[in-house]
């Protein structure tokens, strides 16, 4: 586990058991405050903010995913929260949630291939319109 200042930075494996013990154990992280994910070109990271209301703390941790493998454990499990949350990161970067009871798109049509905030999406025929 590294360490910097302001977030905290898991490997993929280790990510469920730290938040498994973060939201039961002496810190009581109980509420997923948010899950969302950005594309640094290279790699996805997936960003959990977690909320503990005992000492009124959030605790940021990043999980880094190489593009060759956008796939990383559900914490639905935990936080029945992260459901929608991980479809969302999914449909719009592509990242796998693996064991999510229902992981398919919801902002997206269901034909599309593409993941809308990934660095390399083409926007194929569509043209900005200039700012008068």
């Amino acid at each position: 586990m590294e360490q910097t200042p302001g977030w905290v930075t898991l490997g993929k494996d280790a990510l469920k058991p730290v938040v498994a013990f973060l939201k039961d154990g002496p810190g009581a992280f109980i509420s997923l405050h948010c899950l969302t994910g950005v594309d640094r070109k290279e790699a996805v990271e997936v960003v959990y903010h977690l909320y503990s209301f005992e000492h009124r703390v959030m605790l940021t941790i990043k999980v880094i995913l190489p593009n060759a493998d956008l796939t990383i454990d559900s914490i639905t499990p935990l936080w029945a929260a992260a459901d929608w949350l991980e479809r969302e990161v999914y449909d719009l970067l592509g990242v796998r949630f693996a064991g999510h009871p229902d992981l398919r798109r919801i902002l997206n049509p269901d034909t599309w291939t593409d993941h809308p905030l990934r660095k390399d999406f083409k926007m194929a025929g569509v043209v900005p319109k200039p700012v008068k």
